[in-house]
């Protein structure tokens, strides 16, 4: 028998695109996540690009909006389309930010964006603050998949970050969706249009 966990993990894994009104990409992980925000978009499943994150720590993969910003325009996105949410300073942060930002611009969808070991966690963080502050809020999952997860880099290696990432989701339990929830959350998307 599947535990809840792994049901969750089969579903953030399989969810499925829908238009959008905007692609949170998640500062972390260098730059490895910004081809796929730029894929979405360039796939018209969102017409704006929010990058979510205030930290400069190169060691630990947190790239300032300075270095992805000539990424994404080089890429043909337009400075129109882009938003910097620059505020927040970790996962829980962005996700106060970003929901409250859906709320104020009336954004009823978003894709969420983060590296393969990270997206669980974001998305549980995200949907949890979406419950307290706008429950009508529909995220949709698009890690950045292609991740290879044995590369090493300076902030560690991708497949020995998932096991750290799920031992945050219980260290950080009052931030977090259970898996529960997710999945029951899952259940109601698929039934919105």
């Amino acid at each position: 028998m599947m535990t809840d966990k792994e049901k969750f993990i089969v579903l953030v894994d399989n969810d499925r695109l829908k238009k959008s009104d905007a692609i949170i990409l998640l500062e972390g992980d260098g730059l490895n996540r910004i081809e796929t925000a730029i894929k979405l978009y360039k796939d018209e499943w969102a017409s704006v690009i929010v990058y979510s994150g205030g930290i400069v720590n190169l060691e630990y993969g947190s790239y300032p909006f300075s270095y992805a910003q000539p990424i994404l325009l080089d890429a043909g996105i337009s400075m129109k389309d882009i938003l910097h949410e620059t505020q927040s300073l970790n996962t829980h942060e962005q996700a106060v930010a970003i929901v409250k930002l859906a709320k104020q611009n009336n954004w009823s969808r978003l894709i969420l964006v983060a590296s393969n070991f990270h997206q669980y966690r974001a998305y549980l963080t995200f949907l949890k603050t979406a419950f307290e502050i706008y429950p009508e809020l529909e995220i949709i999952n698009s890690g950045a998949r292609d991740l290879l997860w044995f590369e090493k880099n300076e902030w560690g290696m991708r497949y020995e970050l998932l096991e750290s990432e799920f031992q945050k989701i219980e260290i950080y339990s009052n931030h977090v969706a259970s898996f529960e929830q997710a999945i029951e959350y899952q259940k109601w998307k698929e039934k919105q249009v």
